[in-house]
């Protein structure tokens, strides 16, 4: 069988690193947006993403990917993914209109023999709606991970597939495509495969409330939740590639788009969804544990006290800021005082009086605390000493350790960690 022509309408971030990931597995790849001037970034190699060997991958497989804002290209591809992005505002309420919209475009493009695939994140039900022939017609469940897209496109644990009849063979043409990707392949019905997505992120919710939750306890306790992960993860029942890292709250809309539909669903079906309420509470707590931990430290007793801020994307390897921890912290603070770095997000982007330092350091310079919201991997090498040298206070807080807790103490700093009592240098 010739390989199919995958297409990708959407060049968001997982539409750019499937197709990436797609060609790289040997496919030619079409990929469209209706955007001349991104399109033509995108072609001139300035990605609107920021991940980790993405544009590498681009430039080693430039010969089989075309970037285009002419739909008519979508005419050679034997299979057409939708992969643009679902909006959701502030409580993680879907915005549906831009997957119609991307939709209707790529049918009237596409050929009538062509599959056209969802990959974007509904809601139980969305794909059955469409007028498309069954035949010709999938959903398959994107697991993308900001930081390591890359990663989980060229080697995912499993392919997930809603079709129309589950128990009928898969097209041959999809099969081919997936098949290059040696790895499982579950196919299920449309909603089911809708609501596993849903299913496996409130897993990882689940597993992000309870290690939260019980970090804050060991803080208070004289535990160390760094102590107690390893023998979580040698538990078979957890695992070891588990999310019981202790963090800042729930980040990036996806998770918290998912609750919101659950919500939604248990709204619709009176079902009961109060377990999911009490994620979301423990999530808006856990958010605000850095303004906890800087108020009781310094802000009590020094209320214009200067801060250095590192990092404002929501995680590490990645441009987004939606939900992060670091703008829950700057709605509590005047910013005029707080000094911000971050190697992919501009201070003026988030706020006009944020001042931008253009290293780590600089935004360190007289500052009476620092506070590490992003655990970029640059930060795991700032010298505590020089860290020291250029602070005014003696405050770090560094909710995921990035600074070793003895080099901070030997620098004369108190260190402030998530799941740990924090440690004052004068007392050692």
């Amino acid at each position: 069988m010739t390989a199919p022509v995958i297409g990708f309408a959407g060049l968001t971030h997982l539409g750019l690193n499937m197709a990436a990931a797609s060609a790289a597995r040997g496919f030619k790849v079409v990929g469209y947006q209706d955007d001349p001037a991104g399109v033509d970034a995108i072609n001139a190699g300035h990605l609107p993403v920021a991940e980790p060997d993405l544009d590498d991958m681009i430039a080693r497989n430039r010969e089989r990917l075309t970037f285009t804002s002419d739909d008519t290209k979508l005419a050679d591809c034997d299979i057409v993914y939708i992969s643009v992005d679902v909006p959701t505002d502030d409580n993680g309420q879907s915005d549906l209109a831009p997957i119609t919209g991307i939709i209707a475009t790529t049918e009237r493009a596409m050929s009538d023999d062509a599959l056209l695939i969802v990959l974007c994140q509904v809601p139980p039900g969305f794909t059955r709606t469409l007028g498309r022939d069954p035949a010709r017609l999938y959903y398959q469940v994107e697991t993308l991970i900001f930081g390591r897209a890359v990663e989980r496109a060229m080697h995912p644990e499993r392919f997930i597939v809603g079709c129309a009849k589950p128990d009928a063979a898969i097209d041959p043409r999809l099969e081919n495509y997936l098949g290059a990707f040696d790895c499982p392949i579950l196919p299920m019905r449309y909603e089911s495969a809708e609501l596993a997505k849903i299913s496996i992120n409130m897993c990882l919710v689940a597993s992000v409330g309870v290690a939260n939750t019980m970090a804050e306890v060991c803080e208070h306790v004289g535990a160390d939740w760094s102590e107690i992960i390893p023998a979580l993860r040698l538990d078979a029942r957890i695992g070891p590639k588990s999310y019981i890292a202790p963090g800042l709250g729930l980040a990036g809309g996806n998770l918290e788009r998912d609750l919101a539909t659950v919500i939604g669903l248990a709204d619709r079906h009176a079902t009961d969804a109060g377990i999911v309420h009490a994620w979301l509470a423990n999530s808006r707590h856990r958010k605000d544990w850095c303004y906890r931990t800087l108020k009781q430290a310094v802000l009590d007793t020094k209320p214009d006290a200067t801060i250095g801020l590192l990092g404002l994307a929501y995680k590490e390897n990645t441009h987004s800021t939606k939900n992060a921890a670091s703008l829950a912290l700057l709605s509590h603070l005047d910013a005029r005082w707080v000094t911000a770095h971050d190697p992919q997000v501009r201070a003026a982007n988030i706020l006009p009086e944020l001042r931008q330092a253009e290293t780590a350091l600089d935004a360190c310079d007289g500052a009476d605390a620092v506070v590490i919201v992003t655990p970029w991997p640059l930060y795991r090498e700032i010298d505590p000493e020089e860290l020291a040298r250029r602070m005014r206070g003696r405050t770090l807080i560094d909710p995921y350790g990035l600074i070793p807790r003895a080099g901070a103490i030997a620098a004369g700093l108190d260190h402030h960690m998530l799941g740990t009592a924090p440690t004052r240098a004068e007392a050692c």
